[in-house]
């Protein structure tokens, strides 16, 4: 599935901060990544391959590849999270390709996915159009993507909520809000300035579900 190709770098997590983020999403949200995994593979063919574009850590992309029903990769920006999780896979027992790349210029061939996810990611990638176009590319004829991620207007209120809800220590959870604030909320989109980049991508067909904390969007091939 793979072709040679040259990125341009975006925002990656890499060295401390990504074995921190490691360690409290392996604490914490271990649930979430296998219940993410189950709504993947059931909107997914049996036998079909999927792509988790900005996995991180890798923790979905395995817990799907443990099913056993799919063939699985994964593309990170980050060295550091590609190490990791070509350890975790190995330490689970599973084959998942993570590569080291950037999502505006994918080491794949055209049409090489069935299904396309990517979780809290997208607000970081330099080149956002040039993800989309990535992603059309890669994804098979009548494939989809889904993109999941914070929303620029999420309340004080959702994401005090969403911390509580991970089950952090008192530091972290101090630390984890003000990530949200300073950091994330800075970059993230919301409908109306989603609305136009979407329109602007070769997919056809889009659907932007609001939730509280988050923009879940369904892109159709």
């Amino acid at each position: 599935m793979s072709k040679d190709t040259a990125g341009h770098r975006g925002r990656g997590m890499d060295g401390v901060i990504a074995h921190w983020y490691t360690r409290n999403m392996e604490r914490n949200e271990m649930a979430e990544y296998r219940r993410a995994a189950r709504e993947v593979a059931e909107e997914t063919p049996h036998g079909g391959s999927v792509l988790e574009l900005a996995p991180g850590p890798g923790f979905l992309a395995i817990a799907l590849a443990e099913m056993g029903r799919h063939e699985v990769a994964g593309l990170d920006i980050s060295h550091t999270f590609v190490d990791i999780a070509r350890k975790k896979a190995e330490e689970a027992g599973v084959a998942v390709d993570f590569q080291q790349g950037d999502a505006s210029a994918m080491p794949y061939e055209a049409h090489a996915f069935d299904f396309v996810i990517c979780r809290s990611a997208f607000k970081n990638f330099a080149d956002p159009a040039g993800a989309l176009r990535e992603v059309h590319r890669v994804l098979t004829r009548g494939g989809r993507a889904l993109i999941e991620d914070l929303r620029a207007d999420a309340t004080s209120e959702a994401i005090g909520e969403r911390v509580a809800s991970m089950g952090l220590s008192p530091l972290n959870a101090l630390l984890t809000r003000a990530i949200f604030r300073h950091t994330l909320l800075p970059r993230a989109y919301d409908a109306a300035t989603l609305t136009p980049l979407l329109e602007a991508s070769p997919f056809s067909r889009f659907e932007i579900r609001e939730k509280p904390l988050e923009l879940s969007v369904s892109l159709w091939k």
